[in-house]
């Protein structure tokens, strides 16, 4: 699964050596230094990626790695 989140957010990154590191503590906007605009594009991608929906609420929740796999887990059902 986090492989799969490094390949959507790979063009969005701004901080290469964090996202080689990258695991499910990572925060997407103060270590890949992910902007509020491109994070709705990683979570548009997530979407598609999984065929999945995510709402505003869980939007707003996908801050770090963890907790994108926990949302997408949950929509997977």
């Amino acid at each position: 699964m986090v492989e799969k989140l490094k390949a959507i957010v790979k063009p969005y990154i701004q901080d290469e050596e964090a996202f080689q590191n990258m695991n499910e503590s990572t925060d997407f906007i103060n270590d890949l230094k992910i902007n509020s605009a491109n994070l709705v594009d990683v979570v548009l991608d997530v979407e598609d990626a999984f065929d999945i929906e995510i709402d505003n609420e869980s939007m707003e929740k996908m801050l770090n790695v963890s907790n994108a796999i926990e949302i997408i887990e949950q929509k997977l059902g």
